[in-house]
């Protein structure tokens, strides 16, 4: 249920940017989502079509594109491309050091654009 929320604050961005720059239908929006970010792309796209409706942006469609797992190896920055089934259980191909790492990519979710008339 945490799509809702933040469905809302896309939404009220891209329509702050539509009025800002005169803009009469939203065709699109591309994502950029995290796989560590737990939302669900089918349930952004009901909530945006739900709350869009009788605004510029009714009808847009959400093109979600996910960002993959990147860690970074803390004893000597190796950066690696993991899924999310292994957190926890992650050997550095490079030096070997295990569960000591850093997130670089992964939790955001942010609008990478916006496609208008």
């Amino acid at each position: 249920m945490h799509e809702l929320p933040v469905t809302e604050r896309i939404l009220d961005i891209v329509l702050k940017h539509a009025e800002k720059n005169h803009v009469s239908k939203i065709v699109s929006i591309t994502l950029k989502v995290g796989e560590l970010s737990d939302l669900e792309s089918e349930w952004i796209q009901k909530y945006f079509d739900y709350l869009s409706k009788d605004t510029v942006a009714g009808g847009a469609v959400l093109k979600i594109e996910k960002v993959p797992i990147v860690l970074k190896c803390s004893q000597c920055s190796e950066s690696i491309q993991i899924r999310k089934e292994q957190l926890g259980d992650t050997t550095c191909p490079e030096c070997s050091a295990t569960g000591n790492f850093s997130i670089e990519s992964g939790r955001e979710y942010y609008i990478k654009e916006m496609e208008a008339e």
